[in-house]
């Protein structure tokens, strides 16, 4: 028979990994480049965008500047979910229900 006391201890426990999880991951720093480092971008774990480094070289060219910013925005972005994945992987004790 289920123990719904049991069921809310494990509930609190998981709602408090997730929270020391969020914290850690704001102070995580994830760091792309694209164009050769032409242009750099960095985002912190929970997603948020920490900086933007543009070559000035590249301010004359809006069409490549574009698109390096999006290959480093989406490389970035990557990462971030990568180790968002692999936190919460974690906290189901490397369980990985999507594992071929």
């Amino acid at each position: 028979m289920l123990d719904f006391g049991q069921f809310g201890g494990l509930l609190s426990s998981l709602q408090e990994q997730i929270k020391e999880m969020e914290e850690k991951s704001k102070n995580t720093t994830f760091e792309a480049k694209s164009g050769g480092g032409l242009v750099k971008v960095q985002f912190n774990g929970a997603g948020e965008l920490l900086d933007i480094l543009i070559d000035d070289g590249l301010l004359e060219d809006k069409e490549a500047l574009q698109i390096y910013l999006i290959s480093a925005l989406n490389e970035a972005y990557k990462q971030v979910e990568e180790a968002r994945k692999t936190s919460a992987f974690g906290m189901l004790g490397g369980l990985n229900p999507f594992a071929k």
